[in-house]
């Protein structure tokens, strides 16, 4: 896992980001929030498209990249390139890698080394962080 870097982040205010984001948009994104497991429309999606920042649009993973992991969020084996970056999340008494769109830098979940092949890593990602785009 590396991270990665960015050129032109999308900078707005906390005002802005409230008026463009649902309040769990916002919880989650902004604020480093978790959605409950198991509540995310996304679960079930799997219809060819991509998934996208919630908060900018800044596509992330590819339908054919998404997996059931059985944990109760959408789970990706891969995200496109230069789509994501990653930080060292040391909350609630462990050392975990948050994933945050490299774009907006909104929080989208975490990523875990017991991912299927060929990665081996799962990007547990919150729906509420993500859209869908229908190819």
């Amino acid at each position: 896992m590396s991270d990665s870097t960015t050129t032109a982040p999308e900078v707005l205010s906390d005002e802005e980001w409230r008026s463009r984001l649902s309040p769990d948009q916002y919880r989650v994104l902004r604020e480093h929030g978790t959605e409950r497991a198991g509540t995310s429309c996304l679960l079930a999606e799997k219809r060819a498209g991509t998934f996208a920042c919630a908060g900018c649009g800044q596509p992330l993973f590819e339908q054919g990249t998404k997996y059931e992991s059985g944990t109760g969020w959408p789970s990706f084996f891969a995200p496109l390139e230069g789509a994501v970056e990653t930080t060292s999340d040391r909350s609630y008494g462990m050392v975990r890698t948050e994933v945050h769109c490299a774009r907006c830098k909104g929080h989208l979940g975490h990523v875990f080394e017991d991912g299927p092949a060929p990665t081996g890593l799962r990007y547990c990602m919150n729906g509420a962080a993500l859209s869908f785009e229908p190819a």
